[in-house]
């Protein structure tokens, strides 16, 4: 990948950390996501596009597969595997970014602190997809961008074609 590339992905990646879509589970319910859930995703992106960078892996964070599982959870109940998952990264992204001030921890009846092997594949197998899903929804943006910006070009152009040849025709 040549320089120019590079940069240029770099910063789609950097670009991607605030304006890629929170992937959820169709069925509505991702209009209930938390306010701070919401917040976790963003910093949890930068932070993983950073070491992104230095491991050249790009993954959906645990707060974006917090929030999937969590839409998921409403839409159906979860298998004993995806519950087990669900509550190890909501365990994970509460204790990281709950207000240190509230006093108040994950319970313990839910605290789910380790995954079996298998667990842990179908874990990463879901974050490799959503962001996966995420790079797809924000190719598709840049191109559509891309293509208005050349359409607006080429209305410009027409535009100033016209111009001229109006201006042409009352010299004559």
């Amino acid at each position: 990948m040549t320089t120019e590339k590079q940069l240029e992905k770099g910063i789609s990646d950097i670009v991607g950390v605030f304006t890629d879509p929170v992937i959820v589970m169709p069925g509505g319910w991702g209009d209930d996501l938390p306010d701070w859930l919401k917040q976790a995703i963003t910093l949890e992106r930068l932070i993983a596009n950073i070491e992104g960078l230095k491991t050249g892996k790009m993954t959906a964070t645990d707060a974006e597969a917090c929030a999937y599982l969590f839409t998921a959870s409403l839409e159906a109940p979860l298998d004993h595997d995806w519950a087990q998952i669900y509550f190890y990264v909501a365990t994970r992204v509460y204790e990281r970014h709950r207000t240190k001030d509230s006093g108040v921890t994950m319970p313990e009846d839910i605290r789910v602190t380790e995954l079996t092997r298998d667990q842990e594949r179908d874990l990463s197998r879901l974050k490799d997809w959503i962001y996966a899903t995420r790079l797809k929804y924000r190719k598709a943006r840049e191109h559509d961008q891309r293509k208005e910006a050349r359409v607006e070009r080429e209305a410009h152009d027409e535009l100033e074609v016209v111009q001229l040849s109006f201006d042409l025709g009352r010299k004559e």
